[in-house]
């Protein structure tokens, strides 16, 4: 189990079985934040749901195609990181991440984007690494201008919210330009 440590209150873990039913209950009590701009929580309604993505997530792993975390703060499961969309030949991959409502505004999440995205660059050796979000999120928006990504532009209606259309941005960050 590969863990990333972040700072002494808060760890990465990467997510396995043992996990589906902490993390079923923190997507089932944070559904009515998380629901506003992931898609995926309406379709996570069972512990069983939680452990095939596990599942899929370490399966991806091993394929490198992608990795996801637990973020552990002061040792509670409080969201998740993860790296996907690995792309061998271009060397680079997305980052997604969520927080439980109640430790957001904290740090946690930049925190936890700087140790993942340090990870990409110095041992995965990747050279680009991408933060796509809902063209609405703010919160979430402001993750990669603090880490200084680059704003590269904005996907028009390349995601379905709710059976709406919805613009994504993408933010960019190369090797060469990362500060941490």
């Amino acid at each position: 189990m590969l863990e990333l440590p972040v700072n002494d209150t808060t760890l990465l873990r990467q997510l396995h079985p043992e996990h589906a039913t902490l993390l079923f209950q923190l997507i089932n009590s944070s559904r009515r934040s998380l629901r506003k701009f992931l898609p995926w929580v309406d379709y996570n309604t069972t512990e069983e749901h939680s452990l095939r993505f596990i599942e899929l997530m370490l399966r991806k792993a091993d394929e490198q195609e992608a990795i996801a975390f637990g973020i552990w703060y002061e040792g509670q499961l409080c969201g998740v990181i993860d790296m996907h969309g690995w792309d061998h030949t271009l060397q680079k991959a997305e980052v997604g991440y969520w927080m439980m409502e109640e430790r957001q505004g904290k740090g946690i999440v930049t925190n936890s984007c700087k140790t993942l995205i340090s990870y990409a660059f110095a041992t995965l050796r990747l050279n680009k690494v991408e933060i796509r979000f809902v063209l609405q999120n703010d919160k979430s928006a402001q993750i990669p201008i603090k880490l200084g990504f680059a704003k590269e532009g904005i996907l028009r209606q390349s995601a379905k919210l709710h059976g709406q259309y919805v613009d994504m941005v993408v933010m960019g960050m190369l090797r060469k330009d990362w500060k941490y």
